[in-house]
């Protein structure tokens, strides 16, 4: 015989205590009556919970609603967003992005630090500089403290330790500022890939924002993947999954290895591989062969029109191959294109990708665009790191 538990009363304060404060976050001040309706708790329940929650600094009153009855049904209660203030930072090897937000995510402040040719060590190094920026820039925005930074860079992060996997190369000052933020007094800090950050962002305010099982393709100066399946995003044993850029493909000279997937599907989509077939298309390309020139050709291919037919159709051939092989294993039903690159192609290459993978897969998948662009990164740490302020003064899961 199976027992069932039922919640003690502790657990069930603790249910209608989320309850409502997700649901002032979510829609804004409210009275009691609202949340009443909105909860299907009793009177007496509602009132206890906003007594309970305005003791303990949560919640406090913001006026009456101005159609109501004025009088207590008519008091608005709003959350308080100030109790708790977040970072986001977008790691990136041209440098380093930080946004400062409240308990709501709303933006107080924003700094933007560039590399430079040497990034340098120490207090003056990038590492000691982006520190010292992001304790400037939320004092300037009234925060003395930071409940939780999150971290968006690219590389593998152990999803057990949470600790960067830095085998692949990336720039010394990126552990030395991972480091230096760990030892932030009373600051927690959540690292995660990149692009799985944008795929987070697309998930809950992006292009698949009614999807639940999606991949999202990034395609820029490098290539990955970000995979939600079921509202949960997968990133594996070891944080490796979407390094799809390692993935063998036909059509490339030779295979990758574990420390170079210049053999596998990145030689056909990154951005000098676009750059590469433009040229040899006969369209215009800069030689730098990074992520911004690789978008302007993909922009100037779609505004070709008829010209740029053969560049695009070429290209969502490539992109196709690897698609399908994230398809067949998978069966996401949705990819969405993201990263400069992907972005660019906009509908035209989008639709054209949809086809070539219609021939190479047996499984019905819509392809989309990418919503949220070069932002994506630092609104997925910006949702992550509230995610972890909220659970821990809402408390629950």
């Amino acid at each position: 015989m199976t027992s069932v538990r039922t919640a003690t009363p502790s657990t069930a304060r603790a249910i209608n205590d989320r309850l409502a404060l997700n649901l002032l976050l979510e829609q804004g001040p409210l009275t009691a009556t609202e949340l009443r309706e909105l909860t299907g708790l009793s009177r007496p329940t509602v009132a206890d919970l906003l007594d309970r929650l305005q003791r303990g600094g949560l919640v406090e009153l913001a006026g009456e609603r101005g159609e109501a009855r004025r009088g207590p049904n008519a008091r608005l209660y709003a959350l308080i967003t100030s109790r708790a203030h977040i970072a986001a930072i977008d790691v990136r090897s041209v440098g380093v992005s930080i946004v400062i937000a409240d308990l709501a995510g709303q933006t107080l402040a924003t700094a933007e630090i560039p590399a430079g040719p040497e990034a340098g060590h120490g207090a003056g190094g990038l590492a000691g500089r982006t520190v010292s920026t992001l304790l400037d820039t939320a004092r300037r925005a009234g925060v003395d403290q930071l409940h939780t930074v999150a971290v968006g860079i690219p590389g593998l992060v152990d999803p057990a330790t949470g600790r960067l996997d830095n085998t692949g190369g990336l720039p010394g000052w990126h552990t030395e500022l991972i480091a230096a933020l760990r030892e932030l007094p009373g600051t927690g800090l959540i690292l995660e890939n990149e692009v799985n950050l944008a795929c987070i962002t697309e998930h809950r305010a992006g292009a698949a924002h009614d999807r639940d099982t999606f991949v999202l393709l990034w395609l820029g100066h490098g290539t990955g993947a970000g995979v939600m399946l079921d509202a949960k995003l997968r990133r594996g044993a070891s944080g490796g999954t979407g390094e799809i850029g390692f993935l063998p493909v036909p059509g490339t000279d030779r295979l990758p290895n574990a420390s170079d997937c210049d053999g596998g599907f990145h030689a056909l989509v990154g951005s000098s591989a676009v750059c590469a077939l433009a040229r040899a298309l006969g369209l215009p390309a800069d030689a730098a062969d990074d992520a911004a020139a690789a978008e302007a050709v993909v922009h100037a291919a779609v505004a070709a029109g008829p010209a740029g037919a053969p560049f695009l159709d070429a290209f969502a051939g490539r992109v196709a191959v690897g698609a399908a092989a994230i398809c067949v294993v998978l069966d996401p039903g949705c990819v969405v294109l993201g990263g400069e690159v992907g972005r660019a192609g906009g509908a035209e290459l989008a639709g054209r990708v949809a086809r070539k993978l219609a021939e190479l897969s047996p499984l019905r998948t819509e392809v989309r665009v990418g919503a949220v662009g070069g932002g994506g990164v630092l609104g997925g740490a910006v949702l992550l790191a509230c995610d972890a302020a909220r659970r821990d003064l809402f408390g629950g899961p």
